[in-house]
């Protein structure tokens, strides 16, 4: 197959691979342990506390949207108390089925940032608990933003936790942690390293289900607790699934966003990641389900450990999707904005670089949310979708349209008006550029559409930069509409797509002015 030259230049560099790694890229541990022990007891309840007001008056990453708008109130908690860390015990293989030890303990306080409805009568009965990423250096929520209008308009409360050190005590970064942007408020808080991230977040979690002071959600009920975790958090929640999750008992699910092939070391130490089973897969015998999404960025990095879905385990390919894309970014960047101002992390891609990839990506996930919640309620599995067309590490694609073969595929993949990648050049750019994937409009005309219509894609003389003619594709409006339609309800009719958001992209693609 040969492929355009357009997809040739956006290629994924070796620095946007290895930011792709970031469960281990910008972890930090600073072990402070007690005495070792090999007993390992379920997850304690810590205690809760309100924090002071502290010079801006409002947690870090306080949401820059009105969410009194959609009838959701936003509050922070502190929760203390001592976290255990654990060491491997056994052998660990690649079927994910790791048994631990108790190897210390530490004094910890970390912080909760609470999403939840105003009106109890509101609330859907679960809380989704995401791992807040680090990787840009400080406390950030992409699943929330990925699935935040499936969590606002169905009643879920959502939860972020500063799980990891660098979070609280800072690292590289302009902004030193959340102690550093704001000592009168955040002052107290004490993270002893990553080695214990993984009690501190199941003892979030126990603070939520029986909370030992102020009630983090307010007096709501909470029937269903899943944890969620994307890209970095996502190496973290793979080694919390298959260790941790069997001795502290606290989740009732698992959302496994864009990990890699390998899981986090549980020593929290970045050298001992080459310690860990490579690939790391989900195990298959927990009682709690487990669903895995990838986006094409992910892919690559990630196949190793496919594995096939189980009663408990089921993953997502999605074809034209980014690891992080202009849907996240366009949401989350005005809340992370009004905390770090200036020093929020940028994807830093060159000037005139392709767009960043505007796909299915959100979609998706709020298909995989409402799924995961049902599936952990004790309802059916989610539908298993096929893999991305891959040889080896690479993405195969189609060569006329440049979108990917295979894969969950959304109507923006279905009915497509523009090239969809999960890769871009990242020629000139910083390390995160690569994760935005590119969004390529075609621009083609007719007469180099019909003869690359015409022509063999293996003679050498295969004109490779022809874009697809949309007026070629989509004769009139009506047929563009109608094909949309007929895309949107096969995605429904699979289980990959939500009706409500069936809805909005058919209106969407009604309200465009493509065909003809």
């Amino acid at each position: 197959m040969r492929i355009p030259d357009r997809l040739r230049r956006r290629s994924v560099t070796a620095t946007a691979l290895g930011a792709l790694l970031c469960g281990v890229l910008f972890g930090t541990s600073l072990t402070v342990p007690a005495a070792a022990t090999t007993a390992v007891t379920a997850a304690d309840s810590p205690a809760v506390t309100v924090p002071p007001a502290g010079s801006h008056g409002f947690p870090f990453l306080a949401a820059a949207e009105d969410l009194g708008s959609f009838g959701y109130t936003e509050s922070e908690y502190f929760f203390s108390g001592t976290a255990t860390s654990y060491a491997k015990s056994g052998l660990w293989t690649s079927d994910g089925r790791w048994d631990v030890r108790a190897s210390g303990t530490a004094a910890y306080k970390s912080r909760l940032l609470v999403r939840r409805p105003a009106d109890p009568a509101d609330f859907n009965g679960t809380v989704v608990v995401e791992w807040l990423n680090v990787s840009g250096q400080l406390d950030l929520s992409p699943d929330y933003w990925f699935q935040r209008d499936e969590l606002l308009r169905r009643g879920y409360a959502w939860v972020g936790v500063s799980a990891q050190a660098v979070g609280v005590n800072g690292g590289l970064g302009e902004i030193q942690g959340l102690k550093g942007w704001d000592p009168e408020r955040y002052g107290s808080l004490v993270h002893p390293g990553d080695a214990f991230a993984y009690d501190i977040f199941s003892q979030a979690g126990q603070a939520l289900r029986s909370p030992d002071g102020p009630d983090p959600l307010g007096g709501l009920d909470a029937e269903t607790v899943l944890a969620d975790g994307e890209s970095q958090s996502a190496g973290f929640m793979t080694t919390y699934v298959n260790a941790v999750q069997p001795v502290a008992k606290v989740y009732d699910g698992f959302m496994v966003h864009s990990n890699s092939a390998v899981g986090a070391p549980i020593s929290g130490r970045l050298a001992d990641t080459l310690l860990m089973p490579n690939p790391s897969r989900i195990r298959t015998d927990l009682a709690q389900p487990t669903f895995v999404v990838l986006t094409e960025t992910d892919v690559p990095g990630a196949a190793i450990a496919r594995q096939p879905d189980t009663d408990s385990v089921v993953h997502w390919e999605l074809a034209g999707t980014a690891h992080g894309d202009q849907w996240a970014y366009d949401l989350g960047n005005p809340t992370v904005r009004k905390s770090a101002g200036a020093a929020a992390p940028s994807p830093d891609c060159a000037a005139g670089s392709a767009p960043f990839n505007d796909g299915p990506g959100h979609w998706a996930m709020n298909a995989a949310l409402r799924h995961l919640d049902g599936w952990a309620r004790g309802g059916s599995r989610p539908p298993s979708a096929p893999a991305l067309s891959t040889v080896l590490t690479t993405v195969l694609r189609d060569p006329a349209t440049g979108l990917a073969v295979g894969g969950v595929r959304l109507p923006d993949v279905t009915v497509p008006t523009r090239t969809l990648s999960g890769s871009r050049d990242t020629t000139g750019s910083g390390v995160f550029c690569g994760l935005y994937g590119a969004g390529d409009p075609w621009n083609g005309d007719a007469d180099a559409w019909d003869t690359h219509d015409a022509a063999d894609p293996s003679d050498p003389s295969f004109p490779t930069t022809a874009e697809p003619d949309l007026a070629r594709l989509y004769p009139t409006h009506a047929d563009y509409v109608s094909k949309v339609r007929a895309a949107a309800q096969a995605s429904v009719d699979a289980g990959y797509l939500l009706v409500e958001d069936a809805t909005s992209i058919v209106s969407s693609a009604r309200e465009s002015d493509i065909g003809g």
